[in-house]
């Protein structure tokens, strides 16, 4: 008998965190994915190790100081021990891509303590789970540990050059390129594509107070580098995960939680925090109906609000200039030009059921106090903010994103970042009321629209980070230019298209552009949007390719409803229900771009048609260039 335990206990080791000498490891709770810890000249490194095939080789773990001697070295620290932990559980988040979220890994600790220094501990903690791998540096809170304005030196040594995607900013991804090719400074999320069937993507979990993530490569080298932004290593310091997904599509890390189950739990009440679909007044404005022009006004207002009503939305979004013209200090966010009329609004449309956001610029949130500005929306009875043009530097704006976002919590606001905003790293789990910001290109922000190919690349790139505000949904999409204020370049996209990217884009607040008469004209296509009732119960991505096409199911209490989008050519796609209930028989509304669409004309051609469906069934759909397809199937 005490052979067996000792034999069971020798097993567990090696599947939880074994080692052999000088080599730590930490294994997915299926086996599949190993995360290596070990010594290698004179440093200590890591490897990652996917089904026994090596992606990242030995990769350097630690700090530096300003003149390149490392922190982690044999010469410089000891390890003083290891421990290992498990965790089994579920996590039900307030709003996400589904109810539940298995919370599965095995966790691996190492301490090292500097060598001839009493109590200068720190700790390195590695986690490995099912769908990916994540590390962190932590300096324990009674360590005497000081060390000023060192530098990460954190690295990926990838194991041969794959082809690699990036976020970049407000315009199109950077890539597809190999990781020979890259040089210079690079933003996540990247994410890479290894081999037909296997996929990585690098970004973090948890950013504190550091500034967030760059990473750093040399043309004709594979290996890239946490770019070195000087940090104090002092008693309580502790930095971000540095995460590494792992699929075997790229739809498997698009359905990924691994960022938020990097992040703390809430603390407090957010059971009112509501996801939905907000109808919005900045691209409205201009448009003509029946001699009626709409604007950024009251009269506008009140027949956005009840189109909301009638489709039962969540929202109205108010953007800029509501309290005058927001880069001016001027202009007071809580008595500027139409606040009598804000005030009218948030009052007629609670009548509605509808909830009204504001927009609040930089220059508002810092030259008038915050804490007063937000707590007296609240007092309104706004449900939440937009807030745009942040200024300062990456680490300067993160600390400034996370005290605004604890106040909206505090005064029950929900908030949108805007205009170049610190990316997402999972904080929607914490911070639940942060429903989404613009991480990426919006269509039509900045006098720009945006490709079909941007679209199909983004959703693998700039969404694996958390919810983002790309502001899909133009059905005004007649020939030539509109008669919008702002931007009036027409949407290179068809109608079915940007339907069904309204339903693939993960965000808290799924804000679409146009006015209630565009999309009163097609009523199928309305009803789709209609029945977007998050939070979701369900989400997967069916199939897809970076920069080519992606078909995603989301599902809700009434319906199963199926976006699919593709870039500029034209393709067939077999959709497979097996998702669906089992023993039961559906009918699904099956919406196709119509004969000769094309992203850029003939762009509002649609056809739609109703099957009877089974869990057996695979409905056939067709997609113009840049076109998409939409399938709404009631329960």
């Amino acid at each position: 008998m005490k052979r067996a335990i000792i034999f069971c206990l020798f097993i567990w080791s090696i599947c939880l965190g074994g080692y052999t000498k000088n080599r730590y490891r930490v294994t997915s709770p299926d086996g599949e994915i190993v995360l290596s810890v070990f010594t290698n000249q004179g440093n200590w490194t890591y490897s990652l190790s996917v089904r026994d095939s090596l992606l990242l080789d030995a990769s350097l773990l630690g700090f530096q100081d300003s003149l390149g001697n490392q922190l982690l070295s044999s010469q410089k620290v000891r390890l003083v021990s290891s421990s290992k932990n498990t965790h089994n559980g579920i996590w039900k988040p307030v709003w996400g891509k589904r109810q539940r979220v298995p919370d599965r890994y095995n966790e691996l600790c190492l301490k090292f303590s500097v060598i001839g220094a009493a109590q200068n501990d720190f700790c390195l903690y590695l986690r490995a789970y099912n769908d990916g791998v994540a590390f962190r540096y932590s300096v324990p809170d009674r360590s005497r540990l000081k060390k000023k304005a060192v530098l990460e030196s954190t690295s990926f040594a990838f194991n041969g050059d794959y082809t690699a995607w990036f976020y970049n900013n407000e315009y199109h991804n950077i890539g597809p390129e190999r990781l020979s090719e890259s040089s210079g400074i690079r933003q996540p999320v990247m994410t890479i594509r290894a081999d037909r069937n296997l996929y990585l993507a690098v970004h973090e979990a948890d950013l504190r107070t550091d500034a967030p993530l760059l990473l750093r490569s040399a043309k004709d080298n594979c290996t890239f580098h946490v770019e070195a932004q000087p940090v104090d290593l002092v008693a309580g310091y502790l930095s971000a995960w540095r995460v590494l997904f792992i699929g075997k599509t790229p739809g498997e890390m698009v359905d990924s939680h691994l960022l938020e189950l990097l992040n703390p739990d809430p603390v407090g009440d957010f059971s009112w925090v509501k996801p939905g679909v907000a109808v919005w007044d900045w691209r409205i404005n201009g448009a003509e109906w029946e001699g009626f022009t709409y604007r950024m006004d009251y009269p506008s207002w009140v027949r956005m609000v009840d189109f909301a009503s009638e489709q039962k939305f969540s929202y109205l979004v108010l953007d800029a200039n509501w309290y005058g013209p927001e880069h001016e200090a001027e202009s007071n966010p809580l008595t500027g030009e139409k606040v009598n009329d804000v005030k009218r609004i948030i009052a007629y449309a609670k009548k509605k059921g509808v909830g009204i956001w504001l927009y609040l610029n930089d220059v508002g949130g810092r030259e008038y106090p915050i804490e007063k500005t937000l707590a007296q929306y609240a007092a309104w009875g706004a449900a939440g903010i937009k807030y745009g043009f942040m200024k300062g530097s990456p680490r300067e704006k993160n600390i400034w994103t996370q005290k605004i976002t604890a106040l909206c919590a505090k005064n029950r606001l929900l908030v949108d970042f805007h205009d170049g905003p610190v990316h997402p790293y999972g904080q929607m789990r914490t911070w639940p009321n942060a429903v989404t910001r613009e991480y990426c290109q919006a269509q039509l922000d900045a006098h720009r629209t945006f490709q079909p190919k941007t679209f199909v690349t983004s959703v693998y790139v700039n969404m694996l980070a958390g919810p983002i505000d790309m502001n899909n949904g133009m059905f005004d999409l007649r020939q030539g230019n509109t008669t919008r204020v702002d931007e009036n370049q027409p949407v290179p996209s068809t109608l079915v298209a940007e339907a069904a990217r309204t339903l693939i884009v993960f965000s808290g607040a799924t804000i679409i552009p146009d006015i209630p008469e565009f999309y009163r004209k097609y009523p199928p296509l309305l009803d789709f949007i209609s029945a977007q009732k998050m939070p979701w119960l369900e989400s997967k991505t069916l199939c897809g390719e970076i920069g080519e096409y992606i078909v995603m199911m989301r599902e809700t209490k009434d319906a199963y409803l199926i976006g699919a989008a593709t870039n500029e050519q034209a393709r067939t796609l077999d959709i497979p229900l097996d998702f669906l209930q089992s023993g039961k028989s559906y009918q699904a509304v099956v919406m196709e771009d119509g004969d000769g669409a094309h992203y850029l004309y003939n762009r509002e051609k649609m056809k739609s048609r109703t099957d009877q469906v089974t869990p057996k069934s695979v409905i056939r759909v067709q997609l113009a260039p840049g076109g998409g397809s939409c399938i709404l199937i009631n329960k």
